[in-house]
């Protein structure tokens, strides 16, 4: 028999640390080489890191919420190797997150109850799965998958009124608590960062949709396409960036400069099982609509799914943000920094209004846009928003090249 240490690895890009999300294994657990140990988080990625021997399971490191050290002590094993020595196990996976770690390809790793003393065996669930089970305390070995394999998916866990794992212990209240750890905690600091750093200010406008509304479902149907008004407001706000690059722009904090970029990164706030995401879109002003149609479908479908790529969700130099038909009439988006500007998309709605002297019933629409003060004008911020609005009110612009 012989002790093995096993010290946290390099989980990529200059880590100095890592939180600890959800430990995987309890001390006396047997493991086998490769399983799942414990899920870390890094500014940039949620990593699984697997158990890099077979054997028993002495002592581990932190908990949930606690920051560990590259380098520091992780986990001691027991094995029946001759010889001890510490271990640091460089493979890891990456889980749902604002960004990728490379990692080597991993089969699927087999693994039975936390109970202390079992040995792992066969549970098939991603890890963002594995971290919500963790928080409600549901016992995944309990849980029929639904998915590929027995695969245990998201809805799953909704369909099963399983007991906690401390119920026995502590009596029912009328609360739960949920730590605020991982991807969550690393949204929660950088929002309140944006609104500490940046004084922002909004501008809201409203925006006679009609004549697009009317030009989106006869491309739709000449195309045979769903496209919604966001490939079309993207690329009137690329068009229009070319006169106010002021707003297509980042403030470096450290050197105190403002850089204005040529080029449009477009990024896309997309709602994800983890969290608000920004996948980007390089270059956009290089696509034309379709291409840009594809391409906000492309990235905002992998950030949900987790396999946006790092490149993909980062840099961009301007935001869009849209809930869709739950946009509301007026909201008060929050930069994503480093940009200095924001814009938010209302929902659609038919009104009553006066044009041309006349009543009449047209589909109206808010961008509520915010920016910071510091770097852009109240003017520019008006100009660059009226500009966008009349891309819009006369759509035939949008096509044009």
């Amino acid at each position: 028999m012989a002790t093995r240490t096993m010290r946290l690895p390099d989980l990529g890009e200059g880590t100095v640390s890592a939180e600890v999300i959800a430990w995987r294994v309890q001390v006396g657990d047997r493991v086998i080489e490769d399983a799942p140990l414990v899920e870390m988080a890094t500014d940039k990625a949620v990593v699984e890191v697997p158990a890099p021997v077979t054997g028993r399971v002495v002592s581990v490191t932190g908990s949930p919420g606690d920051s560990i050290a590259v380098g520091a002590e992780l986990a001691v094993f027991e094995t029946d190797d001759a010889s001890g020595e510490s271990v640091s196990q460089p493979a890891t996976r990456v889980s749902t997150t604002t960004a990728t770690v490379a990692a080597p390809a991993f089969k699927e790793v087999e693994h039975e109850s936390l109970s202390a003393g079992k040995t792992l065996g066969r549970v098939r669930a991603s890890p963002a799965t594995r971290r919500r089970a963790f928080e409600a305390g549901l016992d995944l070995t309990k849980i029929r998958g639904s998915g590929p394999g027995g695969r245990i998916l998201r809805q799953d866990l909704s369909l099963h009124d399983l007991p906690r794992h401390d119920q026995a212990a502590k009596p029912t209240v009328q609360f739960e608590e949920l730590p605020v750890i991982g991807v969550r905690r690393v949204i929660a600091q950088r929002m309140s960062e944006a609104k500490r750093q940046a004084p922002h200010f909004a501008y809201v406008e409203e925006v006679d949709v009609t004549e697009l509304e009317w030009l989106r479902q006869r491309v739709n149907a000449e195309r045979r396409t769903e496209w919604s008004y966001l490939p079309f407001i993207a690329r009137a706000l690329v068009k229009v960036l070319q006169q106010f690059p002021q707003c297509n722009a980042h403030y470096d904090a450290e050197r105190n400069v403002i850089k204005r970029f040529r080029a449009v990164h477009l990024g896309i706030a997309t709602q994800t099982p983890d969290g608000l995401k920004v996948p980007v879109i390089r270059d956009a002003g290089q696509h034309d609509l379709a291409a840009l149609a594809a391409g906000i479908r492309g990235v905002t479908e992998a950030a949900r799914a987790g396999r946006a790529s790092r490149a993909e969700l980062s840099g961009s130099t301007i935001t869009i943000t849209s809930l869709g038909k739950l946009g509301g009439i007026v909201s008060t988006p929050i930069l994503n920094l480093p940009e200095v500007a924001i814009i938010g998309v209302n929902k659609a709605t038919e009104r009553v209004v006066v044009l041309d002297g006349k009543i009449a019933i047209r589909r109206m629409m808010n961008l509520s846009s915010s920016l910071d003060h510091r770097f852009v004008d109240g003017f520019d911020a008006a100009a660059m928003i009226q500009a966008l609005k009349t891309q819009l009110e006369h759509p035939e612009t949008i096509l044009a090249e």
